[in-house]
């Protein structure tokens, strides 16, 4: 049985800072994505982090994408440190890894902190040890499974389900209407995208919501991995909201979606 989870769910997983909180308590988010060849990868994706409410962003990667990052959002950390969860994959191609990445990658995955698992880095589940998020659209999706494209474009439900199981992992199916399932038979759906969304950088952003949304609740997870998918459900309603209000009825940038979040994240709140 599929659910739909909407804003109002969604509201009910935003961490809200305490008067006691500091940048650690709030959660630090960790980043090994974009390369010398897709650098903006990694800005989109720290960009959006930063406007999801996470307490601290650290970056780890190569040179170009180190400082084009840093020149979007000096506040990222760039050296290695504390980090709650990690964001991987995204913009990289593992044929033409560098040696830095490559060994970033292989420290990261070697972790126990939950991962969003985004781009490349998806081919590369196994060898994660902590708690997993998978982030295909659906042609990715038949590169994990033995479905082809066509089959899983007309039953995505089923698709994410088995891929769930199959791979002993939460399943983010990207789309229009974007399927979370869990290896624990949970199911939801999400449908608050604008077509306009379909572009480029679109899922760049989405993993760094998701990145944010794991490292701010890091103690609930490491108590219930479960709560992987409600979590990664909130990051497609605000994704998608963002995206609705970055529109406005027209085309959007991604960075104008990533400039909507925090407008989208109060509103939410204000509604709970």
């Amino acid at each position: 049985m599929e659910a739909l989870f909407g804003p109002a769910d969604a509201a009910r997983w935003i961490a809200v800072p305490a008067d006691g909180d500091d940048k650690y308590s709030r959660g630090v988010v960790g980043f090994v994505t974009g390369s010398a060849l897709y650098p903006g990868a990694a800005v989109l994706g720290v960009e959006a982090a930063a406007r999801s409410g996470v307490g601290m962003i650290r970056y780890l990667g190569a040179g170009r994408p180190t400082r084009l990052v840093l020149q979007r959002r000096p506040e990222a950390v760039t050296v290695s440190g504390r980090v709650q969860a990690w964001v991987l994959g995204s913009g990289q191609d593992p044929e033409k890894l560098d040696d830095v990445t490559r060994e970033l990658l292989d420290a990261a995955l070697a972790q126990t902190v939950p991962i969003v698992l985004d781009g490349a880095a998806m081919a590369r589940r196994s060898e994660a040890r902590g708690p997993v998020l998978l982030t295909p659209h659906a042609r990715e999706l038949s590169r994990l499974i033995e479905w082809e494209l066509d089959e899983i474009l007309a039953d995505p439900e089923s698709a994410a389900r088995l891929a769930a199981v199959e791979l002993d992992a939460t399943v983010l199916l990207k789309g229009h209407t974007t399927h979370v399932a869990g290896p624990d038979g949970t199911l939801l759906r999400v449908s608050s995208a604008p077509s306009w969304l379909a572009t480029a950088g679109a899922g760049d952003a989405l993993a760094g919501i998701l990145g944010a949304l794991l490292a701010t609740h890091y103690d609930e997870l490491a108590t219930d991995p479960r709560v992987l998918s409600p979590l990664a459900a909130t990051g497609a309603v605000l994704h998608g909201l963002a995206a609705e209000s970055a529109s406005a009825g027209g085309p959007l940038t991604i960075l104008d979606l990533a400039a909507a979040l925090p407008g989208v994240i109060a509103r939410l709140l204000a509604s709970r």
